[in-house]
């Protein structure tokens, strides 16, 4: 209870998934929290600093002044609205509807200046796109039709494949995963891109979500360290919470990976931050790497409830 107090005692955004995924409160209560994530908060913050452009910081993937030759800024369009989605805004409220209008009728892709859900030519980008725009209520059919035909034969995908590369990435996989469920969730999908998603789950976990298939080999530490936003990273705790969101009875190769999340929580029940993707962000949602993360206990919490059981 000491836990979910600390959780409680904090934005809306962050209040309402507790309220729904850890708290089982009443469906009307865990709605009028999510209400206030577009008034109060760090949701309306972020809705503020949209441009009359539709844009944030003047530009969709990248701002418009990108001054850091060091790492990659993280508040123009897509990411702003990416972390819209993950705080919850209610894609029906007032506040979303006016956001998305603005975007879709002004911002266009960098790289070829097509309108912001009609996708761009990476698979990584368009798992966001296509998970955007089912979140909010726009048509992303043609982008959904293109990670299926680019669905590589180990079952995954890569945003090197037009560079030839011919092996999947998890970076890549997870972000098409996560628009591919969230397309299903908003129109049922196809029965193409249904059995896309199966075969990029199977393809996380025939590696366990962590190890190389052909040798058992951990594929990178840094997937065992968690963070908040997790942008376009893949690590451990995002591919669970994944599997946890498509819901369903939890695979036996998943043991291990949540056994990683298990021997992460500390001795007063929290989980930390550790792993902070470098970049310029609006705001900080957290106290940085080491200190105790209310994003990463919660999405841990409730990876856990799911894998545990009633």
């Amino acid at each position: 209870m000491e836990v979910l107090d600390w959780l409680l005692d904090s934005d809306p955004s962050i209040r309402w998934q507790v309220l729904r995924d850890l708290v089982d409160a009443p469906a009307r209560e865990v709605a009028a929290e999510r209400d206030r994530v577009a008034t109060s908060g760090w949701g309306a913050r972020l809705l503020a600093l949209q441009g009359t452009d539709g844009q944030w910081d003047g530009g969709t993937y990248w701002p418009a002044q990108d001054d850091d030759p060091d790492s990659q800024p993280w508040t123009a369009t897509t990411y702003s609205l990416l972390l819209l989605r993950g705080f919850g805004l209610d894609p029906a409220s007032p506040e979303a509807r006016q956001a998305i209008s603005l975007v879709r009728d002004n911002s266009r892709w960098e790289e070829g200046n097509q309108p912001f859900f009609d996708g761009e030519v990476e698979p990584c980008i368009n798992g966001m796109v296509v998970a955007l725009g089912a979140y909010f209520g726009e048509n992303v059919d043609p982008v959904v039709e293109r990670l299926v035909r680019e669905q590589l034969s180990d079952g995954g995908w890569n945003c090197e494949a037009e560079r030839g590369s011919t092996r999947s990435s998890f970076h890549t996989t997870i972000c098409v995963l996560e628009g591919l469920l969230e397309h299903e969730r908003s129109t049922g999908g196809t029965s193409l891109s249904r059995q896309a998603r199966q075969r990029g789950e199977e393809y996380l976990l025939a590696r366990s979500l962590l190890r190389r298939k052909s040798n058992g080999e951990l594929i990178n530490g840094h997937w065992l360290q968690f963070s908040y936003p997790t942008r376009w990273f893949y690590d451990v705790l995002r591919g669970l919470d994944y599997f946890r969101a498509a819901g369903g009875a939890p695979d036996k190769r998943l043991e291990e990976a949540v056994e990683v999340v298990r021997s992460k929580r500390q001795p007063n029940g929290r989980w930390l931050l550790e792993n902070t993707h470098a970049g310029k962000v609006h705001f900080q949602l957290e106290d940085g790497d080491g200190n105790p993360s209310r994003w990463n206990t919660l999405r841990a919490l409730r990876t856990l409830r799911w894998y545990d059981g009633p």
